[in-house]
C-alpha cells in the first residue's frame, strides 16, 4: 500500500505543540527541547517573532493530517555575489517513526523548488557534525559540504 501524500505548509500557532515533540524527541541535537508546559511561552513566542518575520518562514509536512515533519527557511540578501540572495534551511526535523519514508526528501525538495522559484542563487544549511546518516541524505539531494561552521554559544 502507498503512503499518503505529503503535504507542506507554513506553521499556525496551534502546530507548536507538535512542533516542539519532534525536537524533544531528538537524542543528537542537544538543544534542551522539551515538552514541559512551563517552556510553552517561550516556544510561543519564538513562533510569533518568526511569523512577524519578512525573511523567515517556519513549515510543517503533514500526513494523514499529522504533523511528521517541520524545517524553517531565511531568506538573506548579501554583498557578495553581486548582491544575490540566498535560502538557509534550519531546524529540520522528521518523526521518528516517519524516517525513510520520502518526507525530508519532501520538504528539502519543496525548499528548493520554492528558491528557484523566488530567483534566489543558491540553498544552504548546516548539519550538525554527529548526524551522519543526514550528511549522507543531504549529499543524495545533491548538496556538497563546502564550509566549516563556527558558533560560540551565549546561552
Amino acid at each position: 500500500m502507498q503512503a499518503s501524500p505529503v503535504i507542506i505548509r507554513e506553521a499556525v500557532e496551534t502546530d507548536v505543540p507538535a512542533i516542539v515533540a519532534l525536537f524533544a524527541d531528538d537524542p543528537l541535537g542537544g538543544h534542551g527541547d522539551t515538552v514541559d508546559p512551563a517552556a510553552l511561552p517561550g516556544y510561543l513566542a519564538a513562533f510569533r517573532r518568526i511569523s512577524a518575520s519578512a525573511n523567515e518562514t517556519l513549515y510543517v509536512a503533514e500526513r494523514e493530517a499529522s504533523i511528521v515533519g517541520t524545517f524553517q527557511t531565511m531568506v538573506t540578501t548579501t554583498m557578495t555575489a553581486r548582491g544575490s540572495s540566498s535560502m538557509i534551511i534550519e531546524a529540520v526535523q522528521t518523526r521518528a517513526d516517519c524516517r525513510g519514508q520520502g518526507i525530508g526528501a519532501a520538504m528539502i525538495g519543496f525548499c528548493i523548488e520554492k528558491a528557484r522559484a523566488d530567483d534566489m542563487r543558491l540553498v544552504q544549511l548546516t548539519s550538525n557534525a554527529v548526524r551522519k546518516d543526514a550528511h549522507r541524505f543531504y549529499e543524495r539531494l545533491g548538496f556538497s559540504p563546502s564550509h566549516i561552521g563556527f558558533k560560540l554559544k551565549l546561552k
